[in-house]
């Protein structure tokens, strides 16, 4: 139960860093932590990349960045402000997060877009779904834009469902983006399409990301590497690969 503050401290613009400090997290009825201890700074305009085998605590560290769930101990701030003392509406306006469960709604493709920015106009509906590489089936569709897609996106494959997600991102033109990679579910040239939407999106934002591709974490300014919920290694992708640890490993066995 994630709980708004009774006297919220108002942002209006993000202008530094994302800063996690000592924080860690435990699920509930979980025996051990997901999280453990983790400090680490994100500078506006940076993108930081999250490597780790499955089960490494990258997909908790993201989750806690909007609050979808609250820290066990230590602090997330967000220019300094601790973001447990900012209204949830507040705090997720300034963040698109694009994942592979994403949060469709039984209604139109347009108002699916539309979502995080709900007076935008039809142009600026087109152009997002245009640079997210799904107006061409958007069109395809019996009702186009108006086409009803089912509860959670079920008439819709899986890499329709994620161009939808990057277009609603790049509508709402969110100051900082989380983003996880996977792209698992598609099949080559689904996978394709959504990556050069991804590229598309990640341009001028500060990025956290669930990183599975090399390109991704080669132009990453930060990788961050963890392991059964520690930060074990961080660095450029250079610094680490020279550090011959665990991120060697993990990018031989994926990209050897």
């Amino acid at each position: 139960n994630i709980i708004n503050p009774s006297k919220p401290t108002l942002i209006k613009t993000f202008n530094n860093h994302i800063s996690f400090k000592n924080v860690s997290f435990q699920y509930e009825k979980s025996e051990h932590s997901s999280l453990k201890d983790v400090n680490v700074k994100i500078n506006k305009g940076d993108t930081l990349a999250l490597v780790g085998s499955s089960g490494a605590g990258k997909s908790t560290f993201v989750d806690l960045i909007p609050r979808f769930y609250e820290v066990t101990k230590g602090s997330i701030l967000i220019d300094d402000i601790n973001i447990q003392q900012i209204n949830l509406e507040n705090l997720r306006s300034f963040m698109g997060i694009v994942t592979q469960d994403t949060i469709l709604f039984n209604d139109s493709i347009k108002n699916n877009i539309c979502y995080g920015k709900p007076n935008a106009n039809m142009e600026q509906i087109l152009l997002a779904a245009k640079t997210a590489n799904a107006l061409e089936f958007i069109e395809n569709l019996p009702n186009g834009f108006d086409t009803l897609i089912g509860e959670k996106g079920t008439l819709l494959s899986g890499g329709q469902k994620q161009r939808i997600s990057i277009a609603r991102a790049i509508l709402k033109n969110p100051e900082i983006l989380i983003l996880d990679e996977a792209t698992s579910a598609l099949d080559t040239e689904s996978e394709r399409k959504v990556q050069i939407a991804i590229d598309k999106l990640v341009q001028n934002r500060t990025v956290i990301v669930i990183a599975h591709r090399l390109s991704t974490i080669i132009n990453s300014n930060q990788i961050m590497v963890l392991d059964k919920g520690q930060l074990v290694e961080f660095g450029t992708h250079q610094e680490l690969l020279k550090r011959n640890g665990q991120y060697k490993k993990l990018h031989d066995i994926q990209f050897g």
